[in-house]
């Protein structure tokens, strides 16, 4: 596999060939359905080509061009089953890995980064990749004091591709939308370039793992591995095992796909409360789940959530907005006025605009029905049920989503929220939602 591909036309040029290659398979489509073939069949052959041609490109390219492939692996479970079955596989492959670079690069950036003589900082280092992600790949190493570790080594040029790719994504965005039916892809893609500083720079990484990992150093659910030494493009970390979480969607036995989603939820609203920073990149990728610390306690109880890649963090030094537990409660409440009150104060409703309270309440009530229920089922039926019924044009709740308004503060962690969502209907999981909530989210139990 050659380097990470530099040269903004190079990866332009192969970026840009896509829409042309949709173009074509739909052409090809239409001259099998002219031969005979029934449509359903013809759109099925075209979807599985569609999906594999554009993982096949986005793995290959890395940067932004995966970055943005993993922000849509998450969605998949919104997707309808006659269209996410040819894609689940592209999918999730970008989940856990994407080609490796040569070895020979991966030794440059080291003897530049920790000096001609790195190779005496390791007992030993593996070239071959443990995973390879969107801007940087992990390898497995022994650190000279006998700690297993994770080498996370940044490509060469991953910048100027990140950027470089999302501006050619985001040109043909509106090509993109009908893979995830009822998101606007083009908000994504800008609020993934808006964060590439963040993520290219290792020394944020750090700090941000460091203080997850102070934080949850004796928390028997959570686990975040110590950093052992950081640079410019050099991460090191303990190594921990464990199952993928992309296996558990995959394999996992029911007791451990609904382990998984209640430790997942739990992170996600006692992550900001705890250290004032939002994990804010929930793909199946960077989980674990691991046995529990006592060896002879092997129930499903037991079983802990590895948590790995601080890249993107987001940066909430009172927890999460109090408005949003207050608005979760009152509109569980049934108080109309009271939610499109507070909807209008936090900038979600313009002031130009004008909503019918009662509308608005009932365009919440299902996608918040996982925060009524005392264990809540997610599967992709219901988050398909509720994607369809925002992405149908004819519907009122499409209509009236479309004059919603998402506040920046927010888009984050309404990505956030959404890609977790995802992940627990992948995973099939019966989560306590509501246990989570009481404890974590400020202002949804009413203040006595």
């Amino acid at each position: 596999m050659s380097d990470l591909p530099r040269k903004a036309v190079t990866r332009t040029a192969r970026l840009a060939a896509l829409p042309l290659g949709f173009a074509g398979r739909a052409t090809w489509g239409l001259g099998k359905r002219i031969g005979g073939k029934s449509a359903e069949i013809v759109a099925r052959e075209l979807q599985q080509r569609t999906a594999e041609q554009l993982f096949k490109v986005l793995g290959e390219l890395k940067g932004g061009a995966m970055k943005f492939g993993q922000a849509l692996s998450v969605f998949e479970s919104a997707l309808p089953e006659e269209v996410a079955g040819p894609y689940r596989a592209a999918l999730t492959k970008l989940q856990e890995a994407a080609p490796p670079m040569p070895t020979r690069t991966v030794h440059g950036v080291l003897e530049e980064r920790l000096g001609e003589e790195w190779r005496e900082l390791f007992l030993e280092f593996e070239d071959k990749p443990a995973a390879a992600a969107s801007i940087g790949q992990v390898h497995r190493a022994v650190w000279h004091d006998g700690r297993e570790v994770a080498v996370k080594v940044q490509y060469p040029g991953a910048g100027e591709a990140l950027l470089s790719d999302l501006t050619q994504l985001s040109r043909f965005a509106r090509l993109l939308g009908p893979l995830i039916p009822g998101m606007d892809i083009k908000p994504l893609i800008n609020e993934l370039r808006d964060r590439v500083s963040e993520e290219l720079d290792y020394g944020l990484e750090a700090q941000a793992q460091r203080e997850h990992a102070e934080e949850f150093e004796d928390d028997p659910d959570v686990v975040v591995p110590q950093v052992v030494h950081q640079c410019e493009q050099v991460l090191v970390t303990e190594w921990i095992d464990g199952i993928p979480l992309s296996e558990v969607i995959a394999d996992g036995t029911e007791e451990q796909r609904n382990r998984a989603g209640q430790l997942l939820a739990r992170f996600l609203f006692s992550g900001p409360a705890r250290t004032g920073l939002l994990h804010a990149d929930p793909h199946p990728g960077n989980f674990r789940l691991l046995p529990g610390a006592d060896d002879e306690d092997e129930g499903p109880e037991s079983w802990r959530l590895g948590v790995l890649d601080f890249g993107t963090v987001d940066r909430l030094p009172g927890g999460l907005p109090e408005t949003i537990g207050t608005c979760l409660r009152v509109t569980l409440e049934g108080d109309a006025e009271t939610v499109y009150e507070l909807l209008r104060e936090e900038g979600f409703v313009k002031d130009s605009i004008a909503l019918d309270p009662d509308a608005v309440l009932e365009y919440l009530l299902p996608i918040i029905e996982p925060a009524e229920a005392e264990v809540f089922g997610f599967t992709r039926g219901w988050i398909r049920t509720q994607a369809a019924r925002i992405a149908d044009p004819r519907s009122p709740a499409h209509q009236l989503g479309k004059q919603l308004n998402l506040p920046p503060s927010y888009l984050l962690i309404h990505r956030v929220t959404l890609s977790t969502i995802g992940v627990l209907c992948q995973l099939n999981a019966k989560v306590r939602l509501r246990d989570e909530l009481e404890e974590w989210l400020p202002g949804f139990v009413a203040a006595e």
